[in-house]
């Protein structure tokens, strides 16, 4: 499959100032030199703990920000880098689902009215709204006596799924999934995810579905990456990424969460020990050196870069292959 999304070695620095007297100027890097490729109709989980850059790939990707160095591609257009009619464009394309559903609706319009503002800012003929709002309420299974009611009313699930309406009602090609899931109840959980599921088989649309549940990435994603301290570490399928793990980053990761099956609750564990480093402080080797037990000389003075070692599956390890991982 081709691409839909590349971003090209993309950067996002924040200059802070350190410094009372004499003001030092220093860089947080927020997502550094990152390459990555979303292909058409696929769904790409993005994993890593808090802190890792992955909303802000989200929030450039929506163009919310802008980069550092470096650009994406959208279907080819280069989204920074455009006129504005292509930009215009490239909007109703791209639909978002925000982490917390309470928050990213407005309490003082119904569910009618949020459903409304996007057909309208995007100049839908009057006379289809409300069919296309009915088939849309429809689509995420809920009630059309809602459309009546205000976000305060209604459960998380169901403000959760009136983000997701929102987000496809313009039937967009590509949506960004931003932790949709994380501020609901697990059997909750579950059910949006079918639901996203239904709707990316039914309109044929690419997700980006950003998380730090390994669960639920693992559920949904075809492809899975990696992030750690602003940089992909890993990135392959969800069986390459489960049952081949290449990066010491990625173990700890997976052995972290919490085994649902009593049978797996005395497996072995990589611990990574310490803490991370500041992401202010320019480090000339691999930023997981100072936590990683399989740290060689190697890695506090050449940082590794990201490589196939197997098709489609990547890491950015100096011994990606050569380590061997019980768990």
């Amino acid at each position: 499959m081709e691409p839909l999304v590349k971003i090209d070695s993309l950067k996002k620095y924040y200059r802070i100032e350190k410094g009372l007297i004499k003001k030092k100027t220093i860089n947080v890097k927020a997502v550094d030199n990152v390459d990555l490729e979303i292909l058409r109709g696929e769904t790409f989980g993005l994993v890593g703990e808090s802190g890792s850059g992955k909303t802000t790939v989200a929030r450039l990707l929506l163009n919310f920000t802008g980069p550092t160095e470096n650009t994406i591609y959208f279907d080819g257009v280069d989204i920074f880098n455009c006129s504005s009619s292509e930009l215009s464009q490239l909007r109703k394309r791209i639909g978002v689902v925000f982490q917390d559903p309470a928050a990213s609706l407005n309490p003082r319009s119904t569910i009618y009215d949020t459903l409304r503002r996007p057909l309208e800012v995007n100049n839908v003929d009057k006379s289809e709204i409300d069919s296309i709002i009915n088939e849309i309420i429809g689509q995420v299974n809920l009630g059309k006596e809602l459309l009546s009611r205000y976000p305060h009313q209604l459960s998380g699930g169901q403000q959760q799924r009136v983000s997701v309406a929102r987000a496809i009602i313009l039937k967009p090609d590509f949506l960004v999934l931003d932790e949709p899931t994380s501020a609901l109840d697990i059997s909750v959980q579950a059910q949006v995810l079918n639901l996203l599921l239904d709707i990316q088989k039914k309109y044929k649309m690419t997700y980006l579905f950003i998380s730090h549940n390994l669960s639920v990435v693992r559920y949904i994603s075809d492809r899975i990456g990696v992030m750690y301290l602003g940089k992909i570490v890993e990135i392959g399928s969800v069986d390459q990424i489960y049952k081949n793990t290449l990066h010491p980053y990625t173990v700890g990761l997976l052995t972290s969460e919490p085994a649902l099956s009593p049978r797996e609750r005395d497996r072995n564990k990589l611990i990574l020990e310490g803490e991370a480093p500041s992401m202010m402080v320019d480090i000339k080797g691999c930023n997981l050196a100072n936590r990683c037990p399989f740290k060689q000389d190697i890695c506090d003075i050449d940082e590794p870069k990201l490589i196939e070692v197997e098709k489609g599956h990547k890491a950015a390890c100096h011994f990606a292959g050569e380590l061997e991982f019980k768990y």
